[in-house]
């Protein structure tokens, strides 16, 4: 079986918009614990069991933790960057103007960096220590991804949020744990420890690979993660874009190889989060992830904001079931 999942969201908390995307295939829905927590999340993940039991669906619920991940602080107000616009950063625990970070990434900072925000969809260029030149515009808020092209940094494995939330993934039924930015096996010893003290042994663990670091260490990961995913965002700033298709075939080849279940993120059908039909190359991207042997393929964006999350379900669905019935 093939896993078709969605990612909660404003677009989709909706009871009758959620039985319609498990009645065309989605067979689970990841909830963004950067953006809310468990526990704030409960109501949904309720909503999400409910629409689910009545498509006859058992619902998987996966929560994607912040792991490693590092992100913009909270804004009061979300900005809109218009390429060649200056602006500037401090540390989140100032006050002042300018973009809030954390101190370990602002101590970072340093002319001529290339600054990737939220999944690289806006790209800027430090003149200096704090101020920067917009070369990529887009809109930005709070709690969206921030790399530094070049620059190494090592925040913990878990935060404190990720911690109560694995605690509360046991008392709200989780079935998965999406592990982000996984480096090396050491990662995902720490979060599988904590899984089984807060008592969960039946919640899957999925290590996403988001580095270099991950994708090297790949084979180490084998015994410890129920599930890869090669989550294309982040690995994709992690290199030069045009080399992303062949590292994604490369860890697609070495799970097969390994018998290690994986799944396929990442604008799988972006152009639906304002279109009604994806493009051609959309289908084609979910159809060859099948063929490499994915056992599952996730939207994210497309199902949270997008204007039409139950289609996406459905074009993702029907282009799944297309691969199935090729050896009927």
């Amino acid at each position: 079986m093939i896993n078709i999942y969605g990612t909660i969201g404003p677009a989709c908390a909706n009871p009758e918009i959620l039985k319609g995307m498990f009645r065309e295939g989605m067979t689970g829905m990841r909830l963004n614990t950067s953006h809310m927590s468990v526990k704030e999340a409960a109501p949904q993940i309720r909503m999400i069991r409910e629409a689910a039991a009545a498509s006859g669906v058992e619902a998987q619920i996966l929560i994607d933790m912040q792991g490693p991940e590092l992100r913009i602080a909270r804004m009061a107000q979300q900005m809109t960057l218009e390429a060649d616009q200056r602006i500037c950063f401090r540390e989140e625990t100032c006050e002042g103007d300018g973009i809030p970070l954390p101190k370990m990434v602002y101590e970072a900072l340093k002319g001529g960096i290339t600054v990737l925000l939220d999944d690289g969809k806006i790209l800027v260029e430090l003149l200096d220590d704090h101020e920067a030149i917009v070369r990529r515009g887009g809109v930005l808020s709070g709690g969206k991804s921030i790399a530094l092209s070049g620059v190494e940094l090592h925040p913990p494995a878990m935060t404190k949020q990720d911690c109560d939330n694995i605690k509360d993934a046991v008392e709200y039924g989780v079935t998965g744990v999406m592990q982000p930015f996984v480096r090396s096996a050491t990662d995902l010893q720490i979060v599988k420890s904590a899984i089984r003290e807060a008592g969960g042994n039946v919640i899957c663990l999925l290590a996403k690979i988001e580095n270099l670091s991950g994708a090297q260490n790949l084979e180490s990961f084998f015994g410890l993660a129920d599930e890869i995913v090669i989550a294309r965002g982040d690995l994709g700033n992690a290199m030069p874009l045009w080399e992303l298709p062949r590292v994604q075939k490369d860890i697609s080849r070495r799970c097969k190889a390994a018998g290690v279940p994986f799944m396929v993120v990442t604008q799988m059908l972006a152009s639906m989060e304002h279109s009604a039909v994806p493009t051609r190359a959309e289908v084609s991207d979910i159809y060859n992830a099948i063929c490499d042997g994915a056992s599952s393929v996730m939207v994210t964006g497309e199902t949270a904001v997008g204007q039409y999350p139950i289609e996406v379900i459905r074009y993702l669905a029907k282009t799944v079931n297309s691969f199935r019935r090729r050896d009927d």
